[in-house]
């Protein structure tokens, strides 16, 4: 069979490469790094995490928790790295981001079926790309502007897209640990020792907090491209955005104070900003929910007005960037592949997930399809109950107005029956889980042809 072509080294582009390499398939991958960098990145390093640190819940009552017991019981190379180098976050997984990067690079580049190539891809009718059997596009949210506008062509219609924000990242040393208090939330309530948890938290009155907020809400803000309009997706929402939403939207949201006391008062704080270890020394600390867009300079004045971080010193400043994505129910077969052009696959952020885990599991699930067609084996899609089964029925599915998703219960059939509110998450994960397994018993016999790991 000839070679596979992948385009795009991010997660669901190493992912799928990984997938069909232990399938014993050649595969080439195309990506500019080592060489070139997009505006969003900033080191040589494949599946490189922009954003936070943060893979989200791992708690198996959580979409996104379920869809990560998913991806381990098929093996998935990313979770087995991400597993490996997780850093403290309390009920998340969250990585070193930089060694996480580090093994998955060196996992692709030394595995024998999977050869790298540095290059550039501008359009879908690239000459390196016509010789493979088939072509995956997996260039990520900030695909080139030749590519996207290829990729639209083809799809017939225009294509969409949404910015997204990325927080701020400091350096640990330099906040004030007189008034930064460690603790994960409602630890005090649960007897966990003084000073012990896996966030730190910078605690606000409401005096401290009203300052903060008028600060943030008259801030300069980084100007968009005339060509371009704003689409925040409702997920990574820029902290002065949430803001403009009025005085009390941060206290409710990434600002809550809810399970936190304050070491030097004894009492909840009126507001709170959590920062969470980016490496396991703890070096460096991520600014949980205060993805931004405001100007460097702004950023520097706004944030140093929270008690703790009079001083902070930034390691990266918080950006905004495009995301490019297709109307996945209308341009993408079944199977991912573009209606088009049947020998066109897309994974990842670019088919309308939105999220690390959710993107490589995009990648994981077609790496599975395209190592099962090449074996002449028929593998069925996973239930709508599960959390992939639902992610990829997000993307068959028409809507007026489609949207990237995360992977969440909503996106699941409903439960057919009356519960109360604080038991449907539970059940949602029982039906998801016995769903889940029910399919991975019947895919048994597909799933060892094509040599997948632990299953």
């Amino acid at each position: 069979m000839p070679d596979i072509a992948i385009v795009g080294a991010g997660l669901a582009g190493c992912e799928c490469a990984l997938t069909l390499a232990r399938a014993s398939l050649d595969v080439i991958l195309y990506d500019q790094k080592p060489g070139g960098l997009s505006p969003a990145h900033s080191n040589p390093h494949f599946s490189e995490l922009v954003c936070s640190n943060s893979l989200r819940s791992d708690e198996r009552t959580s979409g996104i928790g379920l869809l990560k017991a998913e991806m381990r019981a098929l093996g998935s190379a990313f979770m087995r790295t991400a597993d490996a180098r997780r850093v403290p976050a309390g009920k998340a997984l969250a990585v070193d981001r930089e060694a996480f990067s580090a093994a998955v690079t060196a996992q692709v580049t030394g595995h024998p079926r999977i050869r790298h190539v540095e290059h550039c891809v501008l359009s879908l009718d690239d000459p390196v790309l016509g010789g493979a059997g088939a072509v995956v596009i997996a260039a990520g949210p900030l695909a080139s502007d030749g590519l996207s506008d290829s990729l639209a062509q083809a799809a017939g219609a225009e294509h969409c897209y949404f910015y997204d924000a990325i927080a701020p990242i400091v350096w640990t040393k330099s906040l004030n640990m007189n008034i930064v208090f460690r603790s994960s939330r409602y630890d005090p309530e649960k007897g966990a020792p003084s000073g012990e948890g896996d966030y730190l938290n910078c605690p606000m009155n409401r005096e401290e907090y009203e300052r903060f907020y008028t600060a943030l809400s008259t801030a300069r803000r980084a100007k968009t491209r005339n060509f371009e309009r704003e689409g925040y997706f409702e997920g990574c929402m820029p902290l002065e955005t949430l803001a403009d939403r009025g005085p009390r939207t941060l206290t409710f949201g990434p600002l809550k104070p809810v399970g936190l006391v304050d070491r030097r008062t004894g009492r909840r704080p009126w507001a709170v900003l959590q920062l969470r270890a980016e490496n396991v020394n703890m070096e460096t600390c991520n600014l949980v929910g205060c993805q931004t867009r405001l100007l460097h300079s702004e950023q520097t004045r706004v944030f140093r007005l929270v008690p703790g971080m009079e001083n902070a010193e930034f390691v990266r400043f918080g950006s905004m960037h495009r995301n490019t994505y297709v109307n996945a129910p209308a341009v993408l077969a079944a199977d991912l592949s573009l209606k088009a052009r049947p020998r066109v696959f897309l994974a990842g952020q670019i088919t309308g997930v939105e999220g690390y885990v959710e993107s490589a599991a995009c990648g994981l699930w077609l790496g599975l399809l395209l190592a099962a067609r090449a074996r002449g084996l028929c593998l069925a899609p996973p239930p709508p109950e599960s959390a992939l089964g639902a992610l990829l029925k997000h993307l068959r599915t028409p809507v007026r107005h489609f949207q990237p998703s995360n992977a969440h219960f909503g996106l699941m059939p409903d439960l057919g029956k009356k519960a109360r509110k604080k038991d449907r998450r539970a059940l949602y994960a029982a039906r998801a889980e016995a769903s889940f397994a029910d399919w991975l018993a019947r895919q048994k016999h597909a799933l060892e042809q094509i040599t997948i790991e632990n299953v």
